[in-house]
């Protein structure tokens, strides 16, 4: 074997993998999207799968350009509502008012008011301040 068949033999090889691997995500893609998808009857989806078993390569392609469209709603539908499912867990998680700063911005706005003395607003402090050491 020469150089030139070695090269060409390595070509072909990254690109037979690079469609084989492309080829899995769409299949991987399309039975996600049966699955996600609510408004197909189960004979339906029953159908596409036993044309994937039989026929995989033609019914990916048939797939994706027959429900395409709806496939991209679907996957961002979801993506919006798992986002905001993570911005409510983190407002829930995050809160206001629980940290060692909070603590000493109202103990300061106490202070400032005349409400406690700086002796108190001291011990406020260093109770919130050692409260939060605990946290980290």
């Amino acid at each position: 074997m020469d150089f030139w068949e070695n090269l060409w033999g390595t070509i072909w090889f990254f690109f037979w993998t690079f469609a084989i691997i492309s080829y899995f995500f769409a299949l991987f893609g399309v039975i996600v999207d049966l699955f996600r998808d609510r408004q197909l009857s189960g004979w339906a989806k029953a159908v596409w799968f036993l044309a994937l078993f039989f026929v995989p390569f033609l019914t990916v392609l048939i797939y994706v350009i027959a429900r395409g469209k709806g496939m991209a709603e679907r996957s961002s539908k979801e993506s919006r509502e798992y986002q905001a499912q993570t911005d409510q867990y983190i407002r829930t998680v995050a809160g206001t008012g629980s940290g060692a700063t909070e603590e000493i911005t109202r103990a300061k706005a106490l202070l400032d008011a005349g409400t406690i003395t700086p002796a108190e607003f001291d011990a406020l402090k260093s109770k919130a301040l050692s409260s939060s050491s605990y946290m980290e």
